[in-house]
């Protein structure tokens, strides 16, 4: 697909406002990116569907129009009925259109995937840290020139992070006057704490046994040990040792969609199969330590989390199943720029850390502009689409009108779809106040759709991968889901990519809770003296916290 060419208003993506720099989206790019193969796939199954009916209709028709006794068609072992050579060669043809027009249908049809539940880690309190105590825990790195110190500090203030959200033991132990630990054991200690306590609570709200996972996707971009994180919990909870395990890592805050959609291809091949979905970070070993202001980004928006998933293709379980996936759609922006938006690398100093670039806004902008031309055919009422198109076909004649008479032709604006109508709840990635504005902005989305995502940002930070479900849950928590409305997330992860999944709630009871008690009867589960959240087993050396 051709990119049409750029004016100079589209490509000055930032307008001031205020003294402020926002990005705004393209409207006549927002057009021109359609993606007709998509929309071509998205309706010649209706054109399908319409030809079978019109083919079922006139073979009926001709039955009746001979008086065929169905009866007798029942009883008998043969049934004689006499037409003309023409009419039985065109009753034939129709017959052989019609087998072969539902074999195609279900050689096609998509196995449907069900998300029978979820579950987001809740961060004890002795985890959770004050603006005053992040500070406070970065001036005693000793590394922090005051020039940096004053930035984060600032930064911090403009992020829309709330005052208590969570950072790692191996970090806040800074607090109490002790060196941070950033040793692999740390690290693998947050993993564990942060992933035992989602997956035994999304075990105990589901019923569902370890051993009947047939497939386990953990996702965690920074983090990568050996042995892998599946095998962490596939040892811990005794599951099969059959079950099929993917770590997925280095894929950025989207790599929980990317999860979803792997599962869902995995779940094709594998009919009546169960899977679990983990999507966390790590930051025990995250924290930069030098003063590149491009580095220092990542020390003020990210925070501990982590969310489990259970989805199933299984018949029975659409019964007490939460949510139904309909589409997720997955886009790779691909540019100069775009590879190095999200970049791990040393500074000057040799400092390892991750470099945000500052052409971020534009390229998450332009990547959500692809995939939006890509869901739109998917979600948008057929009015909507028919008005976009009605809109490019008048740009179009207008623009022709114009070179070939040289007649000035009053400027047409483009309609831009509201995909308010197709969608009614967004779980936008909480990856910073910017991102949030931004999206709201261009979509013309109301404060409303939006609460979630600015909830989430405020109450947990940017937890990576996992934010998307934080948001879900406060979605069917507080914003009054029904069964009916489709929700959607969409994420933007590093490389750049930006992928989206659109859900159907089915059933939206209240979420189980999970105690103590029913924790320790899951798996090998066991719950340390300290607090519910800092788990080791009793053969393992306890850390200083």
């Amino acid at each position: 697909m051709k990119r049409s060419p750029s004016t100079s208003s589209e490509t000055n993506d930032f307008m001031d406002e205020g003294g402020k720099k926002v990005y705004q989206v393209s409207k006549s790019r927002l057009v021109s990116l359609i993606d007709w193969v998509t929309v071509i796939r998205r309706y010649v199954p209706i054109l399908w569907y319409a030809l079978l009916t019109v083919l079922m209709g006139q073979i009926v028709a001709v039955l009746f129009a001979h008086r065929l006794d169905f009866k007798e068609l029942l009883v008998n072992d043969m049934t004689i009925v006499e037409v003309e050579r023409k009419e039985a060669l065109g009753f034939a043809l129709k017959a052989i259109a019609v087998t072969i027009i539902l074999l195609w249908y279900l050689s096609t049809k998509e196995k449907t995937v069900f998300l029978l539940d979820f579950s987001t880690f809740e961060p004890p309190e002795e985890w959770k840290c004050t603006s005053e105590q992040i500070m406070e825990m970065l001036r005693a790195q000793g590394c922090f020139t005051e020039e940096s110190l004053k930035f984060q500090e600032r930064m911090l203030a403009q992020s829309g992070v709330g005052p208590a959200t969570a950072w790692p033991p191996g970090i806040t132990q800074c607090l109490k006057g002790e060196l941070r630990d950033s040793s692999t054991e740390a690290a693998r200690q947050e993993s564990e704490v942060v992933i035992y306590d989602c997956v035994a609570r999304v075990l105990g709200q589901t019923g569902i046994d370890p051993k009947m996972i047939d497939i386990l996707v953990v996702n965690c971009s920074l983090f990568s040990p050996t042995p892998s994180l599946c095998s962490m919990v596939i040892n811990r909870f005794k599951m099969r040792s059959d079950v099929s395990s993917y770590n997925l890592s280095g894929m950025g805050c989207s790599a929980g969609i990317i999860s979803v959609e792997l599962v869902k291809n995995m779940l094709a091949a594998q009919p009546n199969s169960t899977a679990l979905i983990v999507s966390t970070e790590n930051l025990t070993q995250s924290l930069y330590m030098g003063n590149d202001r491009g580095f220092l980004l990542q020390n003020i928006l990210f925070r501990v989390g982590g969310a489990a998933m259970i989805l199933s293709n299984k018949w029975t379980d659409a019964f007490r199943a939460r949510f139904k996936l309909l589409h997720v759609v997955r886009t790779q922006y691909i540019s100069e720029e775009s590879v190095g938006c999200v970049y791990e690398t040393q500074d000057s100093s040799q400092e390892r850390g991750v470099r945000l670039s500052k052409d971020i806004v534009k390229v998450a902008g332009r990547a959500l502009e692809k995939n939006f031309t890509t869901l739109g055919p998917h979600v948008l009422p057929l009015s909507e689409q028919l008005k976009t198109g009605f809109s490019m076909i008048l740009r179009l004649l207008a623009k022709k009108i114009s070179s070939i008479c040289g007649v000035e032709v009053p400027k047409i604006a483009p309609y831009i779809p509201d995909f308010k109508r197709g969608l009614d709840h967004f779980c936008i990635h909480a990856g910073g106040r910017g991102v949030i504005d931004g999206i709201e902005k261009n979509l013309n989305l109301t404060p409303r759709h939006v609460e979630a995502s600015r909830q989430t940002l405020f109450r947990y930070g940017n937890t990576s991968s996992s934010s998307i479900w934080y948001e879900m849950d406060f979605i069917r928590k507080h914003c009054e889901l029904r069964r009916g409305q489709r929700v959607m997330q969409v994420a933007f992860g590093s490389g750049f990519k930006c992928n989206s999944a659109v859900w159907l709630c089915l059933n939206n009871p209240p979420v189980k809770v999970v105690d103590s008690a029913d924790l320790a009867k899951i798996g090998c589960w066991t719950l340390s003296s300290d607090c519910e959240h800092s788990k080791t087993s009793e053969d393992e050396p306890k850390k200083d916290r």
